[in-house]
């Protein structure tokens, strides 16, 4: 069973936010709060989650606009008090525009902030010790990409911040974990048409982070080559990082 009970995830309508919103919910989660911006997927994903028994609550929801995440994360915590909140939700960019760069660091840095800024108000108030603020990340902010330069700045971005906070929170028994998962199926992952070493399936991913994130690890990152591979070219000089990393193929 899993020790969390009262779960929120953002961006719970696909890929890993959905595989987690089921993994708790079969696994005897009391309430599952998800939000998502498609109003269709996200109902489906509820109408599953609720089959285990779990009460969903589910809101569509752009978690670039502050005031509105705020509101509902603080609604949330009134239902339940909130053990676990995950700031899952992400984009890619696809082309390198304008609109794309700016929406990818909306969704993917705001996007998390506006998420955690109301999770640490809400559990610094709280005496109790089960409390969690999960981000995701991925192995693409170990370092920065051609193929992808906003997507892994913003992941890079939110990965560092989610390591400072994890010290920088533990004074008032708050768990913070960073997620960086490497090709896992999603909507995302369902366009590249590039190679993607060590895919896995969304179910997969989503029971090594639940696993992981109820031991309180501060990294998860997976799998463990791809994981090896990106540490080692962040910590390479510039002059090797940037020939491996100029010879890899284009994620278009």
């Amino acid at each position: 069973m899993a020790a969390f009970k009262n779960i929120l995830i953002t961006g719970a309508s696909s890929g890993i936010g959905e595989a987690l919103a089921l993994y708790y919910a079969q696994h005897g989660a009391h309430n599952l709060f998800i939000c998502g911006r498609n109003t269709k997927r996200l109902e489906d994903i509820a109408k599953r989650c609720r089959k285990s028994g779990t009460v969903v609550h589910s809101k569509t929801l752009d978690i670039t606009d502050r005031t509105a995440t705020e509101n509902w994360i603080n609604e949330c915590e009134k239902i339940a008090p909130l053990n676990l909140i995950h700031a899952n939700a992400g984009v890619s960019t696809g082309a390198e525009t304008s609109e794309n760069i700016y929406n990818t660091f909306n969704t993917n840095v705001m996007g998390v902030v506006n998420t955690v800024l109301p999770a640490i108000e809400i559990f610094k108030t709280r005496q109790d010790s089960n409390k969690t603020i999960a981000i995701t990340s991925s192995i693409a902010g170990y370092h920065g990409l051609m193929a992808c330069p906003s997507y892994s700045a913003s992941k890079a971005a939110v990965k560092a911040w989610g390591e400072a906070l994890r010290l920088n929170l533990k004074q008032y028994r708050i768990n913070v974990s960073v997620i960086c998962p490497g090709f896992v199926r999603s909507r995302i992952t369902d366009k590249n048409t590039c190679p993607m070493p060590f895919f896995m399936e969304a179910d997969q991913a989503a029971q090594i982070i639940a696993n992981r994130l109820e031991r309180n690890i501060g990294l998860i990152a997976f799998p463990w080559p791809m994981r090896l591979a990106t540490w080692l070219g962040s910590i390479l000089p510039n002059c090797i990082s940037d020939f491996i990393y100029s010879r890899m193929p284009y994620k278009v």
